[in-house]
């Protein structure tokens, strides 16, 4: 394990970010273990310290923006965080019918700007996906996704480069051959979206 993925572990478990029980995930099936990194942006230091991870490993990769827009609710903090770390604008859409996202409070981008999605953790995808369509409907072009931890097993591909600090691999259980329900346990909602 090299020295970057060692530290943003040690962060994760000092900040109480990883958590261990038993979990309704928003895909819902069950887990007993949960990533929360709400619990990470707690402490800006731990942000900042991330958000400068994430920008020398951008870097890297020769992937340079100019604006970094992140999901509601989540991902905000992460992306702000990073913005501060690449020096460039942090944006961020919301849901506010619920349906599609948007930018609201006078947010844009302009034709040929190179946008980072940012999003704390990507299990499925399926929000920082959304933010896609929005970024090219402005003309301006999504350079990469960057998270903090990745979730999906490596089943997130974008299209673009997607980038992360640490990749996490829990156990799932559909809820008919969760061991914990067998057992006579009732599962938490930990994250923000609405039950399945």
């Amino acid at each position: 394990m090299d020295l970057r993925v060692e530290r943003v572990k040690q962060l994760l478990q000092s900040t109480g970010a990883l958590r261990e029980g038993h979990f309704l995930l928003s895909s819902g099936l069950h887990s007993d273990r949960y990533c929360q990194c709400a619990a990470l942006f707690e402490r800006p230091d731990v942000g900042r310290e991330l958000a400068w991870l994430m920008a020398d490993l951008l870097k890297r990769e020769g992937l340079a923006a100019d604006v970094v827009v992140a999901p509601a609710l989540g991902g905000i903090l992460w992306g702000y965080s990073l913005a501060g770390a690449l020096s460039v604008r942090s944006l961020f859409a919301e849901r506010p019918t619920g349906e599609c996202f948007e930018f609201r409070r006078g947010f844009e981008l302009e034709p040929g700007q190179r946008v980072v999605l940012a999003e704390d953790v990507v299990t499925t995808g399926k929000s920082v996906s959304e933010l896609v369509p929005l970024v090219e409907a402005s003309g301006a072009e999504v350079v990469a996704f960057a998270s903090v931890a990745d979730r999906s097993g490596g089943e997130f591909k974008p299209g673009k480069p997607f980038v992360s600090l640490i990749s996490l691999e829990f156990k799932t259980y559909k809820p008919e051959e969760c061991p914990m329900c067998a057992s006579g346990s009732v599962p938490v909602k930990p994250g923000s979206r609405a039950k399945p």
